[in-house]
């Protein structure tokens, strides 16, 4: 009897260990979506910050901002991503309290395509769209046949057009402008049904993004977006951009995106302060000499 009562005894300690060690687990790996207003990772007065961004100008400028976002209580964890779908999922899911990679008219598509319910807490940079030589470098003199890539999304793809026939090599169907962004639902072209007259007969190749820069040798021209042609140095092989000045910089500045709620969060809206106060701007001025430029 007295064995028997030792051994319920290591017994039931064993139980409780486990069941402590357990708890602990759980809650260290919990995935939970924060609640709407709530402050993600808060510790001792301090307010850790997750957000997703691509490495290039956005997690570079984040990275810039960290230190004047510490001295407003806020941590921040940079979580980098090299496509443009992940990080609003994260978001979406709860793994992020924020992204930084993409603009306005692409955040609105992807929430009609895909039911996520994701806006924009504030506009930080703009990035050009530019036109990039690879087999060919005269825009003036586009080979008959000469094959073009440009983004795979709808948003930047129609960019990609935009530009395309501001520089002569091809024309859009009447009604397709700037305009069409301003709204996700108004982007029904492509480059199959979008152009109306195309004198060079070139062929337009719709790539994933991120894998424009490793094609470009392949092609004769390429639609980049800035935060892949910067990384992959293909400054010196840029012919045209956007007009920096235009109504382009304003539609397609660059944003913070949360969910739905959330852009009322007080450090998300540190977090947006931060990133259009001047000394940011001045950062990102003389940083990227005219390929990223601060949203007004």
């Amino acid at each position: 009897m007295k064995k028997l009562t030792a051994l319920c005894l290591v017994l039931c300690l064993a139980l409780a260990l486990v069941a402590c060690g357990g708890t602990a687990t759980s809650s260290a790996t919990s995935g939970s979506t924060p609640a709407s207003g709530s402050v993600a990772g808060s510790t001792a007065g301090n307010v850790t910050l997750k957000v997703g961004a691509s490495p290039s100008p956005h997690a570079e400028i984040l990275e810039h901002a960290a230190e004047l976002l510490a001295a407003e209580g806020i941590t921040l964890e940079i979580v980098e991503f090299d496509d443009y779908v992940m990080p609003n999922t994260a978001l979406q899911e709860g793994s992020l309290d924020a992204n930084y990679f993409q603009h306005e008219p692409y955040l609105l598509n992807f929430n009609a395509e895909n039911g996520t319910d994701l806006v924009s807490a504030g506009a930080i940079h703009y990035e050009p769209l530019g036109i990039y030589a690879g087999k060919s470098d005269d825009l003036a003199n586009v080979p008959d046949g000469a094959v073009i890539g440009i983004p795979a999304d709808a948003t930047n793809g129609g960019r990609a057009l935009l530009l395309l026939q501001d520089n002569g090599v091809l024309t859009l169907k009447d009604g397709i402008t700037l305009d069409t962004f301003r709204e996700a639902e108004n982007i029904n072209f492509t480059e199959y049904d979008g152009i109306a007259e195309n004198p060079h007969n070139v062929k337009i190749e719709a790539l994933e993004a991120a894998m424009l820069p490793a094609t470009l040798p392949d092609l004769d021209f390429a639609v980049i977006n800035g935060n892949y042609a910067i990384p992959a140095g293909l400054s010196d092989k840029l012919l045209a951009t956007e007009d920096a000045q235009g109504e382009a910089a304003g539609v397609f500045a660059n944003i913070i995106a949360v969910r739905a709620g959330d852009e009322t969060r007080e450090d998300i809206q540190k977090l947006v302060s931060v990133l259009k106060s001047d000394e940011m701007k001045e950062w990102i001025t003389s940083n990227y000499e005219g390929s990223v430029l601060p949203a007004a």
